[in-house]
């Protein structure tokens, strides 16, 4: 894994061993930054099930003020960490090492760009857009980015949101759903 984009464009990610996460793949991360737009100047992001960090990475090397990111895992947690300082950004990133659930009430928004990529079998697109949009996360304006099995109902827009676009990258499903 690379970083597409930006200030780091080319740098390499570290991934975590083994299943326990499925990274966003490279091609995928470039076909929705160009469909988010490629700057991310002084946005404020959180990144749900981060995984390897390499959506929110890749916000900051676009210019992304600063990144929160949400991980409960302890492998991935660590790979986190050693790309943040690989990268050189560990003063523009908090790490919090939770469950979403638990973790949402805890933060403190509203963030201008969510990044969410569950777990596939978690099916939890509903309920974290749900959550976000209770919480008032979501900056006016802000995005939510989610991503899902293409087999995975899409979720519906809750008051406040509209779905604003979805793109299909074989079994992913990429869905953006915009504050309003």
């Amino acid at each position: 894994m690379r970083v597409v984009g930006g200030d780091f464009r080319g740098r390499t990610l570290r991934s975590v061993p083994g299943q326990s996460t499925r990274p966003t793949a490279d091609r995928v991360r470039q076909s929705l930054f160009d469909l988010l737009g490629q700057r991310c100047d002084g946005l404020r992001i959180l990144d749900l099930y981060a995984g390897t960090g390499a959506l929110s990475l890749e916000a900051l090397s676009r210019g992304a003020a600063h990144a929160t990111l949400v991980e409960q895992d302890a492998k991935a947690a660590q790979v986190i960490e050693r790309n943040v300082a690989e990268l050189g950004c560990a003063d523009r990133c908090t790490l919090v090492r939770d469950g979403v659930a638990r973790a949402l009430p805890r933060l403190s928004g509203p963030f201008d760009l969510v990044f969410s990529d569950p777990p596939y079998a978690l099916q939890a697109a509903q309920e974290t857009l749900d959550a976000l949009a209770r919480l008032g996360l979501v900056a006016p304006q802000g995005r939510v980015v989610l991503e899902r099995d293409r087999r995975e109902p899409g979720p519906a827009a809750p008051e406040g949101f509209e779905l604003a676009g979805e793109r299909r990258y074989g079994d992913t499903a990429v869905l953006i759903a915009r504050r309003r």
